[in-house]
């Protein structure tokens, strides 16, 4: 049988300018596939045209390519019509027996693979994987470490025009989405970040980082109103140190300070002179500080610390 791939082949230069989407078949899948992945990963869909799945995973594949501008390419193979490249590959391992199958090449080799129709963010995070091993990124990941960097440094409004780059290229994306949010709540308006927050698709209303927002946006308003009766707070747990409604109240006002280890400090406070108030509300109270300020955040990590240590003492 003639060989038709090869890895241990060397790889033909390939030239500039390449769709990073297009159909290929056994004839060509040395140059396509082998000798382009020594660029560039390659992804490989191999597919056909009874199958169901494909019609779903086929246009998801080609939309988060394409939108890797050209930092990853895809070919399409149709196993029906390249039987005898199916047969080679799978004699060396691969499992086409059922598609879809997506395998990744890298430097002519194979990187990684999945069968099934995932959906888009599984895919990206497939890409990713695949990039990472290959020593890149995806655009949208790049934007966002920039973004990220530009809200540490207090550009605020640098920072909403990336995120909004990313969310408007890709509306599912939480992250984007919830970057906005969060740099529209820093910048004063936090009318039009609830909007955002209540805007987002259905499948990323949960996700960790929109709730965090929300979580901050929530406790902002709270503590505006906490901080007008700081004093009262501080009065009312003078004369009873166990009125656990204020100093919970107080945790809050501290938080809306930036406070953030004298707040924790005083729902721990709370939490070991009585668990159990109000349905824990004193540790219900904390979580949601953790959640609004981020799970790796340094005050989020050092007051579950303190938190874990008092309740498994």
């Amino acid at each position: 049988m003639e060989v038709i791939f090869d890895p241990k082949r060397p790889a033909d230069a390939q030239g500039a300018g390449v769709d990073p989407v297009k159909d290929s078949d056994q004839k060509s899948f040395m140059a396509d596939v082998i000798n382009a992945s020594r660029e560039v990963p390659v992804l490989v869909d191999f597919w056909a045209t009874w199958c169901g799945p494909c019609k779903t995973l086929t246009p998801a594949l080609e939309k988060v390519v394409r939108a890797a501008q050209g930092r990853v390419r895809l070919v399409k193979i149709d196993i029906d019509q390249n039987r005898a490249l199916v047969q080679q590959l799978s004699q060396m391992g691969l499992p086409l027996q059922s598609v879809p199958t997506v395998v990744a090449f890298w430097q002519g080799q194979i990187a990684d693979l999945f069968q099934g129709a995932l959906p888009e963010g599984e895919i990206k995070k497939f890409i990713e994987q695949v990039l990472k091993v290959a020593g890149g990124k995806l655009p949208s990941a790049e934007l966002l470490t920039e973004a990220k960097t530009a809200i540490e440094e207090g550009d605020y409004q640098g920072a909403l025009e990336v995120f909004g780059t990313v969310a408007q290229a890709e509306p599912e994306n939480p992250e984007a989405l919830a970057g906005v949010a969060r740099c529209l709540m820093l910048l004063g308006e936090e009318d039009q970040a609830l909007a955002v927050l209540d805007s987002a698709p259905a499948k990323i209303k949960d996700h960790a980082a929109v709730t965090s927002v929300r979580s901050a946006l929530e406790l902002a308003a709270e503590g505006r109103r906490a901080r007008e009766r700081y004093a009262e707070y501080e009065a009312r747990l003078a004369a009873d140190p166990d009125d656990h409604a204020a100093r919970i109240d107080l945790a809050i006002a501290l938080n809306a300070a930036d406070e953030r280890a004298a707040a924790t400090d005083a729902l721990i406070e709370a939490v070991k002179r009585d668990r159990a108030w109000n349905d824990e509300a004193a540790r219900k109270q904390l979580l949601k500080f953790f959640e609004a300020w981020g799970m790796t955040d340094p005050a989020t990590l050092a007051g579950r610390r303190k938190l874990s240590t008092l309740l498994f003492r």
